[in-house]
């Protein structure tokens, strides 16, 4: 009797199209979130269940043998296959669930507060609200609508962008930590308090730059990756924070927050609304989508609901 071929190495094959398609072990093991040896232990696996090698690793950089190419085609074709029927059968058991994607500081701080009113007057409109996270691309199959943060308008097959709010920041803090202080503030007083960052330095770089005041050859402060972390600090009196008002509107009509210059920085970045026409495999609601729309739209322009 011959032996017996072991099952076909489902794994093995996902990290080989990856590698295939993103053009190295690194890529692959980012787009796959396993580290590079996890990669190349798979890919070893796969050649050892065929019996050749896929790779030609005779050069600095392995490439990909004729049949490797081939192979790696139709994996490429078939699991983009399954990917769809899987994104389809999702949407299918959900059929009338509005699903809005919006970045964390717009979820959190702008519509989380606000669903409240959306659903006393449509309480027969299901949402499902998700994270798109900032510089990751939206799977626009899986998502109707979108609340994002760019300094370009996004654009895209199927898709429809608007500018929704502001993201032009002013200098914010809590009016504990400000003691005798009066705007306008110096350098000196600004580094007293304390700077607090959104990402990097740039944001108050160019603000300091911008107000005329002599930028200190080392910029203190912590930064924060995340809009709610920053905001989160400020509020906790930690220091000064580049904050647009749309995303502070109930801290600074509360009091929690005070602003300290009319200087802005960020004014080509905006928060955007993307819609979607996409979805020919379900049947979304139009009228549930227009109608959150149309709620939006009247929101933007209502006060910001007290938040307790």
């Amino acid at each position: 009797m011959g032996r017996a071929v072991s099952q076909t190495p489902l794994n093995a094959l996902r990290a080989f199209e990856a590698v295939a398609r993103h053009g190295s072990f690194r890529a692959a093991s980012e787009a796959l979130f396993v580290t590079q040896s996890a990669v190349s232990h798979q890919i070893r696996h796969l050649e050892e269940w065929f019996g050749v090698p896929l790779f030609d690793r005779s050069g600095g950089r392995p490439k990909l043998q004729p049949w490797g190419e081939t192979l790696a085609r139709e994996l490429t074709l078939a699991f983009d296959d399954i990917e769809t029927a899987c994104r389809r059968t999702r949407r299918q058991a959900r059929p009338d669930a509005l699903v809005v994607a919006a970045i964390p500081s717009v979820a959190v701080c702008w519509l989380i507060p606000r669903l409240p009113r959306f659903h006393g007057l449509h309480p027969d409109v299901q949402l499902r609200v998700v994270y798109a996270h900032h510089g990751q691309q939206i799977d626009f199959n899986m998502v109707d609508l979108a609340l994002v943060f760019s300094d370009v308008k996004p654009g895209g097959l199927g898709l429809r962008a608007g500018q929704f709010l502001s993201g032009t920041s002013f200098p914010v803090c809590s009016p504990a930590i400000l003691k005798e202080s009066s705007a306008p503030l110096s350098t000196e007083q600004f580094l007293e308090i304390g700077l607090l960052h959104d990402t990097d330095l740039s944001g108050w770089q160019l603000w300091f730059e911008r107000a005329g005041l002599p930028l200190p050859e080392r910029l203190p402060g912590p930064v924060f990756e995340d809009f709610n972390l920053l905001r989160a600090a400020a509020l906790a009196g930690q220091g000064v924070a580049l904050c647009p008002p749309a995303m502070i509107a109930p801290d600074l009509a509360e009091g929690r927050l005070v602003r300290l210059s009319d200087i802005s920085v960020l004014e080509n970045f905006d928060y955007y609304l993307i819609q979607s026409d996409r979805h020919p495999d379900r049947e979304i609601c139009a009228e549930a989508r227009d109608v959150f729309v149309h709620w939006l739209d009247e929101e933007r322009r209502a006060p910001a609901p007290v938040q307790r």
